[in-house]
């Protein structure tokens, strides 16, 4: 089952899948679940700003998308971070509604107190969701290529030398790697990188297209991650170039 379930290319897919009768349909939802709950908490916590409230809130929709709540989702109206971002905000609306303590109107007097700072708050949390989980994608081949462990230390020290980072990556690995070997390895894991970010970033599009996969990359402010590798031809080809 679990074979299955990892190959599925899409989040609306494994939306679907969640929102069925199928044997993985269990497996599903927690794999939403596992990938987006830490996502939904921060942003829950960017509008509301009060801890009850919040830790509340975020866990109603994880509990909604285990019980299957979202099946009437559809990909053609959208990416999916829009869509999960409507159900996080639906909820915190009616949530306050039903509270008494405010009305469904009250989101304009939140410390957010616009759509334009919300949607900011938003895309500031789908930007490290999206980003973490395409370092995870790195950290899975870690064992062969230390790609990793060399791009946190780059994030780490952002103006280390060559000579620094293969000293510093030198002392993690337990091996001596010099100054060279560093400066390719390094251009290897961003690469990796790119290759990881354009995928996560097809996974929750509703159309995969290298121009929409741009745009997206644009949007999240992560297109300076893969910029290095995009070749002229890369609206046609839709493939990186290391």
């Amino acid at each position: 089952m679990a074979d299955r379930i990892d190959a599925i290319s899409t989040r609306w897919s494994l939306l679907r899948l969640a929102h069925g009768t199928h044997p993985d349909t269990t497996k599903a939802r927690q794999m939403l679940v596992l990938r987006y709950s830490s996502a939904v908490r921060r942003y829950v916590g960017a509008i509301v700003r009060q801890g009850d409230d919040t830790d509340e809130l975020a866990q109603e929709v994880v509990l909604r998308l285990m019980r299957g709540d979202f099946a009437g989702a559809d990909p053609t109206k959208g990416r999916f971070r829009d869509f999960l971002k409507i159900a996080v905000r639906n909820m915190i609306q009616n949530h306050w509604a039903k509270s008494s303590r405010r009305k469904t109107e009250a989101l304009a007097a939140e410390p957010l107190s616009s759509d334009t700072e919300r949607d900011q708050a938003w895309l500031g949390v789908w930007q490290k969701s999206v980003l973490d989980h395409a370092l995870e994608s790195c950290r899975a081949e870690e064992s062969t290529s230390g790609a990793y462990t060399l791009l946190r230390l780059r994030m780490e020290f952002p103006e280390a030398t060559s000579e620094e980072l293969a000293e510093k990556l030198s002392t993690k690995l337990n091996v001596t790697i010099k100054p060279d070997a560093c400066r390719q390895m390094l251009r290897r894991a961003r690469f990796k990188l790119a290759e990881s970010l354009v995928e996560e970033i097809k996974n929750g599009l509703e159309d995969e297209s290298p121009a929409r996969v741009l745009d997206e990359l644009a949007a999240l402010g992560l297109l300076e991650q893969v910029k290095d590798f995009l070749p002229g031809n890369y609206a046609q080809s839709g493939k990186l170039i290391s």
